[in-house]
């Protein structure tokens, strides 16, 4: 029974392990990594000139596109060769 109790510990240890590094991710990572997917397509879509989505507030003009809620800018233009 000692083994038994030993394992489901262990097991509880790993789900929350793992329950932790999920949370991490979805605080820390993913927005910074959702943000730059977002303004890359928003520098697609916008070819250098403007664009506007509004949904997600993003702006794009001189060929810089900003999102509004965070702040984050692209200059667009610095990837054309």
């Amino acid at each position: 029974m000692k083994e038994a109790t030993g394992e489901l510990n262990m097991t509880v240890v790993t789900v929350v392990a793992i329950a932790a590094v999920m949370a991490f991710f979805y605080a820390f990572v993913w927005p910074t990594i959702r943000s730059s997917l977002q303004l890359n397509t928003a520098c697609s879509t916008a070819g250098g000139g403007t664009y506007t989505d509004t949904s997600n507030g993003i702006t794009c003009s001189g060929g810089t596109c900003t999102i509004s809620s965070t702040g984050q800018s692209k200059n667009c233009l610095e990837d054309v060769d």
